[in-house]
C-alpha cells in the first residue's frame, strides 16, 4: 500500500515539473519602463488636444515678415522724405489770395483801391521770393469812351499796378505791363453790372 501511494506522489510531481515551460532570457527580463523623455509624443492630432512643446508642427515658425502684425504693430511708420512730396505753388494753392489776379476800378479811375491792395502786396512778395517768375499786367476798359482813350486808360492802370508791385519788392525786369483797353471784356452785358467786370488789371504769369 505504501508503495501504491509513493508511485502516485511521484507520478504525480513529474506531471507537474513536466507542464512547467523554462524562461528564455528574454521572457525574463523586465519590460522597459516609459519616462517622460524616452518617447517623442505621437505625431498624430487628437482633434480637441493642445499640441506638445517639442511637436514638430510647435517648433518650425514661418519667419516674421515685413507685413506681419507682430512687426507692425507698435513701429514707428517710415519716414516721409522731400522728395516723396511733391511740392506745390502757392499760386496754384485755392486758400492763398494769390488765386486772386485781377483789381478793378470805378469808372475812368486808374489808381488802385484799398481793397484790392493786399492782392497786390501778395503777389510783389511772391515774385519777390521766386525771382525766376515773371508776371504781365494787362489793363482793362469798359466799352464807354473812346479806343484812343480807353487804351490810354487801360496802360495807366496797368502801370500803376506794376508800380505797385515793385515797390513791394518784385523786380521790374519780371514784370512787364500792356493796355488792351476795351477789347478783351470779361462780361458782354451792357450794363454797369457787366462794365464793372471789365474796368480791372489782370496778373498773368
Amino acid at each position: 500500500m505504501k508503495k501504491l501511494v509513493i508511485s502516485i506522489v511521484l507520478v504525480n510531481l513529474l506531471a507537474a515539473c513536466a507542464s512547467e515551460k523554462p524562461q528564455t532570457p528574454a521572457e525574463a527580463a523586465p519590460a522597459p519602463v516609459a519616462t517622460a523623455t524616452a518617447a517623442a509624443p505621437s505625431t498624430v492630432p487628437v482633434a480637441g488636444a493642445p499640441v506638445a512643446a517639442t511637436s514638430p508642427a510647435r517648433v518650425a515658425r514661418a519667419p516674421v515678415t515685413a507685413t506681419s502684425p507682430a512687426r507692425v504693430a507698435g513701429a514707428p511708420a517710415p519716414a516721409v522724405t522731400s522728395a516723396s512730396v511733391a511740392a506745390v505753388d502757392s499760386l496754384n494753392d485755392q486758400t492763398s489770395i494769390l488765386t486772386q489776379r485781377s483789381v478793378y476800378y470805378p469808372f475812368d479811375v486808374s489808381a488802385v483801391q484799398e481793397d484790392d491792395k493786399p492782392v497786390i502786396v501778395a503777389h510783389a512778395k511772391y515774385l519777390s521770393e521766386h525771382p525766376e517768375r515773371k508776371a504781365r499786367v494787362e489793363g482793362n476798359c469798359d466799352e464807354r469812351g473812346s479806343n484812343e482813350y480807353n487804351l490810354a486808360l487801360g496802360q495807366r492802370r496797368a502801370d500803376g499796378v506794376k508800380q505797385m508791385l515793385v515797390l513791394g519788392g518784385a523786380k521790374a525786369s519780371q514784370i512787364e505791363s500792356i493796355s488792351y483797353g476795351e477789347e478783351k471784356p470779361s462780361a458782354l452785358g451792357h450794363d454797369e453790372t457787366s462794365w464793372s467786370q471789365n474796368r480791372r488789371s489782370d496778373i498773368k504769369y
